[in-house]
């Protein structure tokens, strides 16, 4: 039988209105991969933030008891100090600083004199980084890479130390294959060292393929244990959400209708390097009651494009949108919004939503001209139409005025389209509209978009999970080298014929 390693004890933790955990009992054993999965809102990243002390032994009741005694962590510093590293889904980097003083931050080595000694730190990050498959120079700054570079920098902070468990959550949410695959190579080496980890992932695919153990947890309470031969993937689901889920691309006919969007010549500038475009003469359309899918891949442009065609104009942009075949003219988002065009963009936190303030300020932030007059918001109005939207979305929360950073990330994502369904929608871009969420609530989205389209909405989607764009889609637009490499029907579309495409 493996050794113990960690136990959590009838773990319980309250926020105003809501239990979040509820009498959860956790384990993991020696040099393991056990995967921690549930639905957004079932409380993972809760019963994780209690075990790195991010919540302080104040704040819950329970047990941690590692190795055999009971311990109390009342701060990130105290977890961190018995080798225990957290891994967070967005990334908290220095952007400011570079890659080895985002390593190093808080430990640097020092010399006799007392000063930092950089040698050291730059030779000991170029090696770290080597083993999370980073070849990038340690003195280049954080603000200059990309999501997934950031990610894969976060991850060699925490193995530098040498952890004794790793909890990592939703680590490949913005990785490609290939870093994907290289993170796996890692995360096996360090348990072959003695190292224990803990998975968080809605990706079951991945979660099949690394983990020993599987637990589950469903609003707030253990639902399931599952050892790496009783892996299947419909009795997991149906532990995680409580219910069988028949169909996970639930696409349903529309009636395709005219022309509602064109863009012609798009050109967006290379974020990095201004003689140089990321998006080079770009030309399509969209029909009413159409959802069209982008793919490509990372750095092909996909966001860029959407970007500049919600008119954000950073990087710098150039091209033509048309509605209803009327020049636009576009130079911001207010812009665009005016003529019923809305961007859900790929990082809900970053410009999507504002976490500290509740749902009713967040929907009806885009159409406060509707329920204002001379500055004075009509608050019975608003609350009317924030409340339309909380129920039609079946968004989990005590009420409307529940702050946006205590919902789960599928909720959060509902937020952020009940913002735009209280518009005069006609166009909806999706930036990966399903990415950290869990399979009930991409589920919930996908009939939306259902819904939408047999309204008439054109909607443009882009997903870096192919099966997911190809059971939504009614066509589709290969991105590569800055340009449309290929239009793909429905009925010709495949993963493999998208992916010679998108390379």
């Amino acid at each position: 039988m493996p050794k113990v390693i960690l136990e959590m004890k009838h773990i319980t933790k309250k926020f105003p209105g809501v239990k979040a955990l509820d009498d959860v009992n956790f384990e993991l054993y020696e040099q393991e991969i056990l995967s921690l999965v549930g639905e957004n809102g079932a409380g993972k990243s809760t019963l994780m933030k209690i075990l790195s002390g991010a919540y302080s032994r104040y704040e819950y009741s329970g047990e941690i008891i590692l190795n055999g005694s009971v311990q109390s962590f009342n701060n990130p510093a105290d977890s961190e100090r018995y080798g225990i590293q957290m891994i967070y889904q967005e990334t908290n980097a220095m952007l400011d600083l570079n890659i080895a003083e985002n390593i190093f931050i808080g430990r640097y080595p020092k010399k006799k004199s007392g000063s930092i000694n950089w040698k050291e730190v730059y030779a000991e990050a170029g090696e770290v980084l080597a083993r999370v498959g980073l070849t990038i120079n340690p003195r280049e700054l954080v603000r200059n890479l990309s999501t997934s570079q950031q990610q894969l920098v976060a991850i060699a902070k925490a193995i530098r130390v040498n952890p004794f468990i790793l909890v990592l959550d939703e680590p490949t949410s913005t990785l490609t294959k290939s870093e994907c695959e290289n993170l796996f190579v890692i995360l096996n080496e360090l348990i072959s060292q003695g190292i224990s980890c803990i998975y968080i992932s809605h990706k079951l695919d991945e979660v099949f393929k690394i983990s020993d153990r599987i637990i589950v947890m469903r609003d707030g309470k253990n639902a399931g244990k599952f050892n790496k031969g009783e892996f299947e993937r419909k009795d997991i689901i149906t532990c995680m959400v409580g219910r069988e889920i028949s169909n996970m691309y639930p696409k349903e006919p529309a009636a395709i209708g005219n022309e509602i969007l064109r863009v012609e010549h798009i050109r967006v500038q290379h974020p990095y390097n201004p003689q140089k475009n990321i998006i080079e003469d770009v030309n399509f359309s969209l029909h009413r009651g159409e959802i069209l899918g982008l793919a490509g891949l990372v750095g092909s442009g996909r966001s860029e494009l959407v970007n500049a065609i919600f008119g954000v104009r950073k990087p710098k942009s150039s091209g033509d949108v048309y509605m209803d075949g009327k020049k636009l003219r576009i130079d911001r988002p207010r812009d665009a919004l005016a003529h019923g065009i809305a961007l859900a963009t790929e990082d809900r936190k970053k410009n999507g939503i504002v976490l500290i303030k509740p749902i009713r300020d967040n929907i009806s932030l885009a159409s406060l001209g509707k329920i204002s007059r001379f500055g004075n918001i009509n608050r019975r109005e608003e609350t009317k139409r924030v409340q339309i939207q909380f129920d039609n979305l079946r968004i989990k929360a005590p009420g409307i005025d529940t702050l946006v950073v205590n919902l789960s990330g599928g909720n959060q994502q509902k937020v952020v389209l009940g913002k735009w369904l209280s518009t005069d929608l006609k166009v909806l871009i999706l930036d990966e509209p399903t990415r950290g969420i869990d399979v009930g609530a991409k589920v919930e989205i996908y009939h939306i978009m259902n819904r939408l389209a047999k309204e008439g909405v054109g909607i443009i989607m882009i997903s870096s999970e192919l099966p997911e764009l190809i059971g939504m889609c009614d066509r589709f637009l290969v991105l590569a080298q800055g340009r449309v490499n290929v239009e793909l029907l429905r009925c010709e579309a495949d993963e493999v014929s998208i992916m010679m495409a998108a390379m």
